[in-house]
């Protein structure tokens, strides 16, 4: 047999190589593998996108980040997708297209058995507190440190320290029924932020409270930023956003629609924006 011509193997090789070689592999959403993490960002979303069964966009082609250290108001109606974000990075939810990192690591790549390990590195604070009612103060924050695996002698030195910070050293006797909105609200707190966790995620932590309580709670969390712990607050307090003047994100729609380093609530408008509006409905200011 006449030995084959050493050219003409050369060239075959690269006509299987970059097209062929990509249709073998399994498809793969481009936005999952594209696009390089920021690398001081501890939040990071491209392009997400998410839909419900019922039709209602819960985001739409967001992104955003957030670095270390940061404070960052969320703000938004209600349904405008504030709610999808937390699920989203606590992985209750997955995204139909798009990237999710947190701290560098692209949220799908984490297997469902290692789901609960990934919460662990999160704090979450919710409106409803979620305490456990049959459990003192002292245990419902020492239950955090239970499932993570810590000893009795870290429990025993890190529980008075975190109920010191909160404001809570005198009540870690007592059970949540015992306890105000405002403390029952601090002893979650205190459990979120018990294992000094780098992302601390807050859903309306001052939506059940009175405005001097809210203050008081904000902060707590604002204290618990400048230890170097990143914080992201989901709220409808008016008041509390415009006293802080903290970075504000602004969700409609599921889209991020502004983003402002210290913004207010709602955003001051330009004399330019407020002249177009006059235009658009046919207002006159009062006394022209």
């Amino acid at each position: 047999m006449a030995p084959q011509n050493p050219n003409s193997r050369t060239r075959r090789k690269p006509a299987r190589s970059s097209a062929a070689r990509t249709l073998a592999r399994p498809a793969q959403m481009p936005t999952r593998t594209a696009s390089p993490a920021s690398p001081n960002a501890v939040i990071e979303f491209r392009g997400v996108s998410l839909r419900y069964d019922n039709g209602h966009a819960g985001l739409d082609q967001a992104s955003f980040a957030i670095d270390r250290s940061d404070f960052v108001f969320m703000i938004g109606s209600t349904g405008s997708g504030k709610s999808t974000v937390m699920r989203l990075l606590i992985k209750e939810l997955e995204p139909h297209e798009g990237t999710i990192r947190v701290a560098g690591r692209d949220l799908s790549s984490i297997p469902r058995r290692q789901v609960p390990f990934y919460r662990r590195n999160l704090g979450v604070v919710f409106q409803d507190f979620k305490l456990l009612p049959n459990r003192t103060v002292y245990d419902n924050v020492a239950y955090a440190l239970q499932v993570t695996g810590h000893s009795r002698r870290e429990i025993r030195e890190k529980v008075p320290d975190i109920l010191r910070l909160t404001g809570l050293s005198t009540k870690l006797h007592n059970y949540p029924d015992q306890l105000s909105g405002g403390e029952q609200q601090r002893v979650s707190i205190a459990r979120a932020f018990v294992n000094h966790p780098p992302l601390l995620l807050a859903d309306e932590p001052t939506g059940n409270l009175d405005p001097e309580t809210s203050i008081d709670i904000m902060r707590l969390l604002y204290r618990i930023n400048r230890t170097g712990t990143t914080v992201l607050v989901a709220t409808h307090d008016h008041a509390m956003v415009d006293k802080m003047r903290r970075r504000v994100l602004e969700i409609s729609r599921g889209r991020v629609v502004r983003d402002e380093a210290a913004g207010l609530y709602q955003r001051d408008e330009s004399t330019r924006e407020f002249a177009t509006r006059m235009r658009a409905t046919g207002e006159r200011p009062e006394g022209v």
